[in-house]
């Protein structure tokens, strides 16, 4: 059996883009390598992508020899040269991890779906991007064989929106490190808080800084909650995506410039202790597939206030505190009733660890594999 899984979005530059698809896409591969192995199954991956990295390292392969890395070079690649790959190769079946999948691909094709905010927020999208997502996966929907989906949420929404049946889509969680758990060893958590000029106390947002994840309403949230009484600070850590020019304006506007702290993009590596260092994690997008932070924070023991949108509730469960994110006075209370008791935060630390224990790799390769093999129709795939 050959398998082709088009890794062209991994990315491990310390930029947005290394965020959300790119993390799915390693820590799919990490789990799924050992399984596979390079005689069944062969990765594609950019020209930046070193080919030993740890994820990569039991399966095949290949980088494209082109600048894949840019999005109209990556999109025309997946279009024109790779259906060509794939048919010399004689390639069974190719996993598509991120929305589109090449037209004219050869072989059967597995495509994931992490949500469908393109559609249900388009405004949150500069248009050319909204558009190839929109049109694209229209396609893809009528080609592929097989979806999987990050929630069952992101489910619903591939069949109301994309007219794709019920029975062809698989709904796999995302899972959480093992990196992510309870710092223990206190003495490296006082190190990191005094390296990094964090206070004992303050709350945390850690998402990509772009309309969708709603930062502008996070802040006029904490600005309602500092004029009840809270005191901690906020610091918003996350890399720099399309449409974050309001923010540092809408902080002085606010007069929370003194307060709040913009720490930019954080390593995978050092997320673990940011979540762990905080008082609560505050989460508030408009829309998510599945809310891979929350799950984080959660694992971490960090309390969590989150969106009671999309798929949040169904992530978060009776976890965290949910609010409505377009609603600063709801947002600002679910904040200030965390922060002010203290039973609270333990009770939601208690619980959050807890439930993201249902949230792991393994268990989401494992029914990656299975997905292949509904795909192909077989009972095993006859790798490794």
């Amino acid at each position: 059996m050959h398998i082709a899984f088009n890794a062209q979005l991994l990315s491990y530059q310390h930029w947005y883009r290394s965020a959300g698809i790119s993390r799915y896409i390693d820590r799919t591969l990490a789990h799924l390598g050992p399984r596979l192995g390079p005689e069944c199954c062969t990765v594609f991956v950019g020209p930046d992508v070193p080919v030993d990295a740890p994820a990569l390292v039991a399966m095949r392969v290949r980088q494209a020899n082109l600048p894949t890395y840019r999005p109209i070079v990556r999109i025309l690649w997946e279009q024109l040269v790779l259906p060509l790959i794939l048919e010399r190769d004689r390639v069974e079946l190719l996993h598509a991890p991120a929305y589109v999948g090449p037209l004219a691909a050869p072989c059967p094709m597995v495509v994931t779906f992490h949500d469908l905010s393109y559609f249900l927020l388009p405004s949150a999208f500069n248009r050319q991007n909204r558009v190839y997502l929109q049109t694209f996966s229209r396609w893809t929907a009528r080609r592929a064989r097989r979806f999987i989906a990050v929630s069952e949420c992101t489910r619903q929404d591939m069949v109301r929106l994309l007219g794709i049946s019920t029975d062809r889509i698989d709904v796999i969680y995302n899972g959480v490190d093992e990196c992510f758990h309870p710092e223990a060893d206190l003495a490296r958590l006082e190190r990191f808080r005094a390296a990094k000029g964090l206070p004992e106390r303050f709350i945390l947002s850690l998402a990509t800084i772009e309309p969708r994840k709603n930062v502008v309403g996070l802040l006029r949230a904490y600005a309602e909650a500092r004029r009840r009484g809270v005191t901690e600070p906020l610091v918003i850590a996350g890399g720099r995506g399309w449409g974050d020019e309001p923010i540092a304006r809408l902080v002085d506007d606010l007069g929370v410039r003194p307060y709040v702290r913009l720490v930019g993009f954080v390593s995978t590596d050092e997320q673990p202790l940011w979540y762990n260092a905080a008082t609560l994690f505050a989460y508030p997008s408009r829309y998510e597939g599945f809310g891979l932070p929350v799950a984080e924070a959660m694992a971490c023991g960090t309390p969590v206030v989150a969106s009671n949108r999309s798929s949040l509730p169904e992530v978060v469960g009776d976890a965290g505190v949910l609010a409505d994110p377009d609603d600063p006075e709801a947002l600002a209370t679910a904040l200030v009733t965390v922060l002010s008791d203290d039973a609270l935060r333990h009770e939601l630390s208690v619980r959050g660890i807890e439930r993201s224990r249902q949230f792991t790799w393994d268990e989401a390769a494992r029914s990656t594999l299975k997905a292949y093999q509904t795909a192909l129709g077989v009972t095993s795939l006859g790798c490794s």
